[in-house]
């Protein structure tokens, strides 16, 4: 099958549907950081002022380093790695695919177990185990990332879920997983919106998510919110370069990154309107930090009618937007060994899978055996996450955004950008101002800031 100006091997497999590349790349999205990071971070940052300047740098930094990501991964019609070989031959531009494959790895090994101690809530809160009267949740919480036995068969658990799906390939493991899951994380998410807007004195979180009030917003807000555009869209990792090498001439690049870039910041504002009417409600503190999810949403919840209830869905739907992100992240690694067709996906993705828990082991025990274990004064867990997240994706983010605009061939870029005939020379135009001069400077400012911080 012809891929723009590329041959395509016919042996790769492709989405079903424009609809199920878009689920799967909104799944890869919405993850961590819009339903666990975002909240927190708003709370801390003065509100509605900062959702608004999240929006703005999704739009016009997130969603240009997006559609990059899907025209890179489109017009070579191979994975991230092989991606890169293909339209720079001879370079070393195929580092940034190995970036990202070390980058999705690394991360893996501990927002596995970051999933391991969502999968656990989630099942404690099913039977009602988690909400009871006098409960401690801190206490609770600790006891759980404390417990080196719990975490680790939480993170087996976890990513036994993801070689499974993965096992059976895209269109019938990938695919048909987000079809599900997706549509019953909106479906939750509705639910519990319905659920904290009626709540007595819930329009005082609304106003305070809603209402801008440029007033509270530092230099250092603004800078949270630039890094949380593009970190919210999974760019940086090629993970969307792999995900539309999938993909055939039939989609428009634009348009399907504009779908998720517009379902991520729904789901943003959907988990802010699930959270902030709740805590301002019982009257807690919007600036709880990372432990919102885990101690401040159970107090929450156990004060609601049914709070057992809402809270599991809640719970749920954070597992399946967990799930679904993890899911791009093995797919990288899963497809660069599975690449050549000699390999099995299912041997390939079972012994990725068991090489990951290792892997995994040393951050999962970050809060129990090995807390006393320190790399520059932080824990394995927060140490990985440090590298992961302020060194390699950013470093990420500026490769891709330098490939794009000054190694790619152009022609197959605007081609790749206007197949489809839903875009105009008017949108690439700004699309590529943006990706020269925009997105770099805004990434070179983040990496600086967070370096430093």
């Amino acid at each position: 099958m012809k891929r723009g100006m590329y041959v395509m091997d016919g042996r790769r497999e492709q989405w079903s549907s424009k609809l199920g590349f878009i689920l799967s790349s909104a799944g890869a999205a919405i993850g961590l950081g819009a339903i666990w990071k975002f909240p927190y971070v708003t709370g801390v940052s003065g509100g509605g002022a900062f959702f608004l300047i999240f929006i703005a740098f999704t739009l016009f930094i997130g969603l240009p380093m997006l559609i990059s990501e899907f025209v890179i991964g489109r017009g070579a019609g191979k994975e991230a790695i092989s991606a890169y070989q293909k339209l720079a031959p001879n370079t070393n531009w195929s580092w940034v695919g190995r970036i990202g494959l070390i980058g999705s790895f690394l991360l893996l090994s501990f927002y596995c177990v970051a999933g391991g101690w969502v999968l656990i809530y989630a099942a404690l809160s099913v039977p009602g185990m988690l909400i009871k009267e006098g409960a401690n949740y801190p206490d609770l919480f600790g006891g759980i990332i404390s417990n080196p036995m719990v975490t680790l068969l939480g993170l087996a658990l976890f990513l036994l879920i993801n070689v499974v799906v993965l096992s059976f390939g895209i269109q019938n493991g990938i695919e048909k997983a987000n079809k599900y899951l997706m549509p019953l994380l909106f479906i939750f998410f509705i639910i519990l919106v319905v659920r904290s807007l009626t709540l007595e004195g819930a329009m005082e979180g609304v106003r305070f998510f809603l209402t801008p009030s440029f007033e509270n917003i530092t230099g250092e807000a603004v800078l949270y919110a630039l890094g949380q555009s593009f970190f919210a869209l999974a760019v940086g990792f090629s993970c969307m370069v792999t995900y539309s090498s999938y993909l055939d001439d039939s989609v428009s690049l634009p348009s399907s990154a504009s779908w998720v870039a517009i379902m991520n910041i729904f789901v943003s504002m959907l988990a802010g309107l699930a959270i902030f009417p709740a805590v301002f409600s019982f009257g807690l503190e919007p600036a709880e930090g990372p432990g919102l999810l885990f101690i401040v949403l159970p107090t929450v919840f156990a004060q609601m009618p049914f709070g057992e209830v809402f809270l599991s869905l809640f719970l749920l739907l954070f597992l399946f937007a967990t799930l679904t992100s993890s899911f791009s992240l093995l797919e990288i690694i899963v497809s660069a060994f599975t690449a050549k067709g000699t390999r099995s996906r299912r041997n390939v993705t079972i012994t990725t899978g068991i090489i990951i828990f290792l892997a995994g082991i040393p951050a999962s025990l970050s809060f129990s055996t090995l807390s006393d274990f320190q790399i520059f004064g932080k824990n394995v867990f927060d140490a990985t996450d440090f590298l992961v997240s302020n060194i390699l994706l950013p470093i990420g983010c500026l490769l891709i955004a330098l490939f794009i605009v000054h190694k790619m061939d152009k022609a197959l870029v605007k081609q790749q950008f206007l197949l489809a005939g839903n875009s105009s020379e008017a949108l690439y135009s700004a699309w590529r101002f943006l990706m020269k001069w925009v997105a770099p400077i805004g990434i070179v400012i983040v990496f600086i800031n967070l370096i430093l911080g």
